[in-house]
């Protein structure tokens, strides 16, 4: 769900739900506790979905990211369709050291695509835990040339370390605001500059 106001008004205001995909154990939640307090833990395995929010107020807009953070244990694949439904965005992560991980990235990317169309979601591959260079099992060109086929945004990240955290997100950010631009209307010749964007396809939040 996105809003818009006038340019003479306040700043656009935005409210994006970004959802985090991966294996379990590959920093999903470490992620994403990292980017909103600032801080590293070794977290439990999720049960079901947790949530975190984080506000940026960039020079373009407002920026409300709602993240939800699934489970990677097997056996609530099932129910994971609930939480990515209706997304704006989605992180697929998987670890560097351990290829079986970057594989099932892969399977996520093909379950997304199943549910929506290329241009209806913003897709990142990020390959977490870079301090664990050591046990690398999944180069950086891996992953590179895998985003590239698909058209996904690319990024290696540590959540330990604090790599490049937030500039995935941040990537994100960018790329979810660019196509709003895109989808915004132009103004028209009298000089109008109202921007509504309740029909250009923004979906509404189901939970």
């Amino acid at each position: 769900m996105a809003q818009a106001v006038t340019p003479e008004g306040p700043r656009p205001s935005h409210m994006y739900k970004v959802v985090m995909l991966g294996s379990m154990s590959v920093g999903k939640s470490s992620l994403a506790y990292r980017y909103v307090k600032n801080d590293f833990r070794e977290l439990l395995p999720t049960v079901g979905c947790s949530f975190f929010t984080q506000i940026l107020e960039l020079d373009e807009a407002t920026v409300k990211f709602e993240i939800w953070d699934t489970a990677g244990q097997e056996k609530y694949q099932s129910v994971c369709h609930l939480y990515y439904r209706d997304a704006h965005a989605a992180l697929l992560v998987y670890d560097i050291a351990n290829k079986q991980t970057f594989s099932r990235a892969k399977l996520w990317l093909e379950e997304l695509e199943k549910k929506f169309l290329p241009d209806e979601i913003v897709i990142a591959l990020v390959g977490n835990k870079t301090d664990l260079a050591a046990e690398r099992e999944v180069t950086t060109e891996e992953g590179e040339e895998f985003a590239r086929t698909k058209g996904l945004l690319f990024m290696e990240t540590s959540a330990k370390s604090n790599h490049q955290v937030n500039d995935v997100f941040m990537a994100v950010v960018q790329e979810l605001l660019r196509r709003e631009k895109e989808k915004a209307p132009r103004p028209s010749p009298r000089g109008s500059s109202t921007v509504d964007l309740r029909g250009s396809g923004t979906r509404k939040r189901c939970c």
